[in-house]
């Protein structure tokens, strides 16, 4: 999701929020010596950081700390895909978000397609972050968008929307407030939004 969010300034707000014993756990599981067991610190990360919202970045706590640990670790996409299929959803929505600084190529466009599958906002919204911009065909990114828009999904979650929006999405887009305007159902303002950045049909 874009966001001024980085890997620092998520480490900083940890740290910045956490009482002490719980930084510390999560400085000595970031510790290189501790690499081996980073996947057992993934697991736990909730009960030592807690599920509550990190102030300033928009994100629960273990879901930061989580990022931090993929980061740091730097799987393989084989070890991700493993990590997502048996994580729950809060860990599904943490491996997705950590794509970005991930050493896994397109090799994880699977885990974005089953996300966005899903019926799960959260992980709707995750899915649709810099990892799917870089790597989703022009074709999944479309519906990645009206999945957002049909799910309620705020299009601020979407990265590279101004970069990407074009024609083919202004149609769809038209057609999507074309049926609900028939159905009697009102049209999500971010349709409008999306709209004010994608060439007009007839322009292309």
């Amino acid at each position: 999701m874009p966001s001024p969010n980085t890997l620092d300034t998520l480490r900083a707000a940890l740290a910045d929020h956490l009482a002490p014993p719980a930084d510390a756990w999560l400085t000595g599981a970031l510790d290189p010596a501790a690499r081996p067991g980073w996947e057992a610190a993934f697991a736990v990360a909730a009960r030592r950081v807690g599920r509550g919202p990190l102030p300033g970045t928009g994100l629960p706590a273990a879901d930061a700390a989580r990022i931090l640990l993929l980061a740091a670790a730097a799987p393989d996409a084989a070890t991700v895909n493993r990590l997502y299929q048996q994580g729950d959803a809060a860990e599904r929505r943490a491996v997705l978000l950590a794509l970005p600084e991930l050493p896994v190529g397109a090799d994880a466009v699977p885990l974005v397609e089953d996300a966005l599958r899903a019926n799960d906002n959260r992980l709707i919204a995750a899915a649709v972050g810099p990892y799917a911009a870089a790597h989703l065909e022009a074709h999944q990114w479309r519906h990645a968008v009206l999945k957002c828009v049909f799910t309620g999904v705020p299009l601020t979650a979407v990265a590279g929307l101004a970069d990407r929006a074009d024609a083919e999405l202004a149609r769809m887009l038209d057609d999507f407030a074309a049926e609900r305007r028939a159905a009697g159902r009102p049209v999500p303002d971010d349709v409008a939004r999306a709209l004010a950045l994608a060439p007009h049909p007839q322009e292309s």
